[in-house]
């Protein structure tokens, strides 16, 4: 993982979203309009958090988060999803 220029505010998490699935398990190629948005990533980086609520997540871990959770941003020709703390369910 290449370290990027890039500091979340207060308590935003940057995330790399997981490749979406390109076939079933039985094998099953599955077109680029019927894959499903990803709900899995890796914490890029990380904000200081807020006063009376840290950051829960550090660089590096794998999360789980909502279907339409978070901002798609591009860093460095890159996609990335920039979301709030309390938009993560949880670390994998």
């Amino acid at each position: 993982m290449a370290k990027i220029n890039f500091k979340p505010n207060e308590d935003r998490v940057l995330v790399q979203p997981a490749a979406a699935e390109e076939k079933t398990a039985s094998g099953i190629i599955i077109p680029d309009t019927a894959k499903e948005k990803p709900q899995k990533g890796t914490v890029v980086a990380v904000g200081d958090g807020l006063k009376d609520k840290p950051v829960t997540v550090k660089v590096g871990d794998q999360i789980l988060y909502g279907k339409y959770s978070g901002t798609e941003i591009t860093l460095d020709g890159k996609e990335y999803l920039i979301m709030r703390n309390s938009d993560i369910f949880g670390t994998v």
